[in-house]
């Protein structure tokens, strides 16, 4: 697959879940329980998912490519995401702290994970459109043949070497199990 295509395909279920995280703060807020295995599923997902794999690729390979070219607005966009990206493990950071303390202060969960959860939302929403509407577009017009190329195998070893083989699937059945509970 087109190196490209590939990360606006992965924006798919990361916006998926984005979904789930709201549905499941609305339970939160409405004194709802929630599963503790489902709150971790969707943890693990961001962080092997979003995190590792898709951001994993962006600063790995596709950002170092794309400085090469050394387009000052291109160079000054991956900053940027960049900085999103560390905000964003911040927020998922205190997520998993909420959740490992769920059992001791149910109130003081609640409001750490539903205020991290909002924000994070927030910013991916605003990331991947910023990537979809201005970084992707960029990186097809300004890569070449050949960097798209070694993209696309840089990709393919994060894949198998990195992620494992099998768990990428895994992960998209991770995001659908929730989808089924919560959407």
């Amino acid at each position: 697959m087109h190196p490209i295509e590939d990360l606006t395909k992965e924006h798919g279920p990361i916006k998926l879940m984005l979904r789930i995280l709201e549905r499941i703060n609305e339970k939160i807020v409405n004194g709802e329980p929630i599963a503790t295995a489902d709150l971790n599923d969707g943890v693990t997902f961001i962080k092997e998912f979003a995190d590792k794999c898709h951001h994993g690729k962006e600063e790995a390979l596709l950002f170092p490519a794309m400085k090469k070219n050394n387009i000052r607005k291109e160079i000054e966009l991956i900053d940027i995401l960049v900085a999103e990206h560390a905000e964003g493990r911040g927020y998922v950071k205190n997520i998993v702290e909420a959740i490992s303390q769920k059992g001791d202060n149910l109130k003081n969960f609640a409001e750490v994970f539903v205020d991290n959860s909002k924000k994070y939302i927030t910013l991916l929403d605003q990331h991947i459109d910023k990537e979809n509407v201005i970084l992707f577009p960029e990186a097809n017009a300004s890569l070449s043949e050949a960097q798209l190329k070694e993209l696309a195998s840089g990709f393919e070893n994060v894949e198998k070497n990195i992620i494992g083989e099998k768990r990428h699937e895994e992960l998209y059945g991770i995001v659908h199990k929730l989808k089924a509970t919560y959407l």
